[in-house]
């Protein structure tokens, strides 16, 4: 299993590749029938802000039938074959937009933002960064008023150019201010769909109008040699991509 020249290509430009089906049913049904289970019996509703900011279920994290999604499915394949070698996944964060006729008080939204930089629950100077976002689908996300995660394609270029030239370690702000206002382009698809995200690209979530939850699995990936070198990954989007580099060297740019 590889990505096409083409998915390269389109990685490159807008951060971000898709591959539709990837995780089959056999690895979804139990993954999707555990989490159901926990926000049904243990879910804290007066939790819901934390559970947001970090992730639901959070004992869950190392479960086997979730890191599957991950480890059997291909999707560490994919992300080896961008990243060239990657340090072991160990958990997962599970990220659920609940529908807001469902809950005393809204669900806090996410303004644009790259994770594991100034996050509200960090201090500013410290970073949790990353290379890859792996994002597996678990539910259906066909509307986008259903809390889809919006991305801004092309947006690693103009943040790492940030944060190359007007960002410092200990800067609140998450993102430039004209990327702050783009409202970006929503992720929708299918159980089974898989998301592969630059670390740079900034993304939002917004609230969930629809009647069903929206439940994503996600796996923070990094090459081996990421944490040796987080800021210089900020200000170099190519850094942790050798293999990427005969494509960066030809592919357009978004922005």
């Amino acid at each position: 299993m590889s990505l096409t020249p083409e998915e390269k290509t389109c990685f490159v430009r807008d951060g971000v590749a898709v591959r539709r089906g990837l995780v089959p049913e056999d690895l979804i049904a139990p993954a999707a029938s555990l989490i159901d289970g926990w926000v049904r019996e243990q879910m804290d509703s007066s939790q819901i802000s934390a559970y947001t900011q970090r992730t639901f279920a959070p004992e869950l994290g190392q479960h086997s039938d979730l890191l599957g999604l991950f480890s059997n499915s291909g999707a560490e394949e994919l992300a080896t074959e961008l990243l060239g070698d990657i340090q072991p996944v160990t958990s997962t964060q599970i990220q659920i937009r609940l529908p807001e006729d469902a809950l005393a008080t809204s669900q806090p939204e996410k303004a644009m933002h790259v994770d594991g930089v100034a996050c509200p629950h960090l201090d500013p100077d410290e970073l949790r960064t990353f290379s890859l976002l792996v994002g597996v689908v678990l539910s259906d996300i066909s509307d986008p008023d259903g809390g889809a995660l919006r991305y801004l394609p092309g947006g690693h270029q103009a943040m790492a150019r940030w944060f190359g030239t007007e960002w410092s370690l200990g800067v609140t702000e998450q993102v430039p201010p004209q990327i702050d206002t783009e409202s970006g382009t929503p992720f929708l698809g299918k159980p089974g769909d898989v998301l592969l995200m630059h670390h740079l690209v900034p993304h939002s979530v917004g609230r969930n109008h629809t009647s069903t939850p929206r439940v994503m699995a996600y796996f923070r990936v990094s090459h081996p040699r990421h944490a040796q070198h987080r800021l210089e990954a900020l200000r170099d989007p190519w850094l942790d991509y050798p293999p990427l580099a005969a494509v960066t060297a030809t592919a357009p740019t978004a922005r």
